[in-house]
């Protein structure tokens, strides 16, 4: 069940996933995730993870939050690997590993640079 974009080609991207489109209304709430440090993945797609996590990081910076908790559970560890590739890339991040204890490979544990501001100005810059 694909549907005809105006200029003819098909769009299934939301199919392809088996969510049904939601149209924007005015009752559309916005759901906002607290920044308190941990971050759970479970609920997310390993495509909305890519965007979620960075500015999960840039807000945890901004309420000063520099230890970071993100579960991504077991699993097969697809999740694992992208968070570790963005977190590998970030340049706010000092360190990540898997969280010590019962259950530590389905959590990473990061360290954030204290003086982010110079690390997002030349992320900015370059």
């Amino acid at each position: 069940m694909s549907r005809e974009k105006e200029n003819g080609q098909i769009d299934s991207s939301l199919e392809e996933w088996g969510r049904p489109e939601i149209e924007d209304t005015e009752d559309t709430e916005v759901v906002r995730i607290p920044i308190t440090g941990t971050l759970d993945l479970h609920t997310f797609r390993p495509g909305e993870v890519r965007s979620l996590v960075p500015g999960y990081i840039e807000a945890c910076l901004e309420e000063e939050i520099y230890q970071l908790r993100i579960i991504h559970g077991k699993g097969k560890g697809v999740l694992r690997q992208i968070v570790h590739s963005i977190l590998s890339k970030h340049p706010s991040v000092v360190s990540f590993g898997h969280e010590e204890g019962a259950g530590s490979w389905g959590a990473t544990i990061v360290r954030l640079r204290r003086d982010h501001l110079v690390a997002t100005q030349v992320r900015n810059d370059g």
